[in-house]
């Protein structure tokens, strides 16, 4: 593994694009055969980490990756190991090996920023993205540093999620999302506790057979390879104030204010304000780099340093990702406070 100290050097290898607002662009000017990608990934594996480390993305263009295949040889190549979903909040199709489709999102709303499976007990440092078909128009793929999202949210905001953590409640229902059966990947309601009680989830069956759940975790880690603070969490992606209005009246009405299929809390139970999750939105917005895609596109993102989002869209849009180098939230916990929960 890379460390920081070497950064510098290795990075020093690749004559990366640097521009304001926009991620560092790697392009490739050789032609590369589709059944070489993974190869010409894996003898650059050293200087494309310590890119990752030093900016937190990278685009690389050129390599003219069009399928599953090449992206999950990229992804896997580079990962080590890959990642199981685990809980998802909205549907991925299965495009082939480690690759699954960007989440099933209505094209028409903005995906909001988040770090993958920052929910989880253990999650995925690097998102191998590829672009196979571009949209028409919008679809990027924004992506803003959690070390300057930190630094730039109001102190008063970030004390108290530090000292608090978040939590995300789910009421899991047939309706809106994703039923807990094919959440979890099971049908046996003992085994769905079991799950939960490793997972460090509170649950509550109701009812009608429906489930809710809650769960605590930190809003600010430490990168397990750099130390450095960021903000990683879901808190603004998945809270009520985020959704449009209409849809939140709606969900309202059908569930009642207790029972939104998902929603995000201080990690005391306490209700997050709609001032707070703008401001957090704020920022995100302020910091956001933003480059369109273009067809053969691979993004490679940090996970834990990079939060990203994804822009409304129209016209046919393939975008597949791998989850891959897998870390846990206790291998993430800053000096002077321990992960959640």
């Amino acid at each position: 593994m890379t460390q920081p100290s070497e950064t510098a050097t290795a990075a020093a290898e690749f004559d990366l694009e640097l521009a304001p607002g926009r991620p560092p662009i790697l392009r490739v000017a050789e032609s590369v055969p589709a059944g070489q990608v993974a190869d010409w990934a894996g003898e650059r594996a050293v200087a494309l980490e310590a890119a990752l480390l030093e900016h937190g993305a990278v685009l690389i263009r050129g390599l003219e990756v069009r399928d599953a295949a090449a992206l999950g040889g990229i992804g896997e190549r580079l990962s080590g190991a890959v990642v199981p979903e685990r809980e998802p909040f909205a549907r991925r199709r299965p495009l082939g090996g480690p690759v699954h489709s960007s989440l099933e999102w209505p094209p028409d709303q903005p995906m909001c920023m988040h770090h993958e499976l920052s929910y989880a007990l253990e999650f995925p440092r690097l998102l191998t993205i590829g672009c196979f078909t571009a949209p028409a128009s919008g679809g990027v793929t924004g992506l803003a540093d959690a070390e300057t999202v930190l630094a730039e949210l109001p102190e008063a905001i970030v004390t108290r999620f530090t000292e608090l953590g978040w939590a995300l409640t789910r009421s899991y229902n047939d309706l809106v999302g994703v039923p807990w059966t094919e959440a979890l990947g099971t049908a046996d309601p003992a085994a769905a506790e079991a799950y939960f009680r490793a997972d460090g989830t509170e649950f509550e069956w109701q009812r009608d057979g429906g489930l809710r759940t809650s769960q605590r975790r930190s809003a600010v880690i430490s990168h397990p390879l750099t130390g450095r603070r960021v903000w990683f969490n879901q808190i603004a992606f998945l809270n009520e104030w985020t959704m449009d209005p209409a849809i939140r009246e709606y969900l309202v009405m059908q569930f009642g204010e207790t029972g939104l299929p998902f929603n995000t809390r201080y990690g005391d139970g306490s209700s997050i304000d709609a001032e707070t999750v703008a401001t957090v939105n704020e920022v995100y917005e302020a910091v956001t780099l933003r480059e369109p895609w273009q067809a053969g596109d691979v993004l490679l993102v940090d996970n834990i340093r990079m939060a990203h989002s994804r822009e409304p869209y129209t016209g046919p849009r393939e975008v597949g990702m791998v989850l891959g180098a897998p870390v846990l939230l206790a291998d993430c916990s800053s000096p002077d406070r321990p992960a959640a929960p």
